[in-house]
Parts: structure tokens; sequence; C-alpha cells
């Protein structure tokens, strides 16, 4: 007996609608309990950080990393729809991937990864 998957991610917010308005617009995650969002298969990191990891916000406990495919498209969407999205080559490894940061409304980091071969 284990775990199989992630069965949904939680968070709070001040706006819920307008935080998961904003998560269909731009990243096309459709949050619906009458018909949720069902991934493709691929890997999925469960890992915890540090307590004083830079890799995101000091102030939040958590960051969503979202599988993408055709992340040079996505990323040019989202500067088009004024949103600020952080790249930085180091992050980026044929071994990995590629990587970029982004925040939500309400300051929550997201980080979009497009793995290897993708």
């Amino acid at each position: 007996m284990s775990v199989v998957g992630i069965g949904g991610v939680f968070f709070r917010a001040e706006d819920p609608k307008a935080v998961q308005a904003w998560y269909e617009k731009h990243l096309g995650v459709v949050v619906d309990y009458a018909s949720p969002w069902v991934q493709q298969s691929g890997p999925t990191l469960f890992m915890p950080f540090a307590k004083d990891t830079d890799h995101f916000p000091a102030g939040k406990q958590w960051m969503i990393n979202f599988r993408v495919t055709e992340l040079d498209k996505m990323l040019s969407a989202l500067r088009d729809a004024g949103i600020e999205v952080i790249t930085n080559p180091d992050w980026d490894t044929p071994e990995t991937g590629k990587f970029a940061r982004l925040h939500d409304p309400e300051g929550n980091a997201v980080e979009l990864w497009e793995p290897p071969g993708h």
C-alpha cells in the first residue's frame, strides 16, 4: 500500500475566486470539483526544503511547480499578459530541463518546469 499521486493542492487566499480565475486564464489549470483537472502522467517531486531556503519567498511556506510543454511559448504569453517571469540560464540543465518562476496575484511562488526532451 502506498500513495499513488497528489489528489490536490490546497492553500488559503484572500480572494479565492480571483486566484482561481488567474490560474485558469494564465496557466490553464481548471479548478472545479465537478470536473477536476486531470494531469498528464509524468514525474512529480515531493521535496521539503530547508527552512532558510531562498528557492521561494521567506514569508511563504510552499511553492507549486507545474510541469509544462513548450515553456518558451508559455513565457511569451505570460509576459504579453503583463506577468513578470524570472528565468536564469543557471537553473537549466540537460539533465533536469528548463525552469521559470512567477507569482500569482497573491504573491505565491509558481515554478514552471519543462522536463528534458519535451
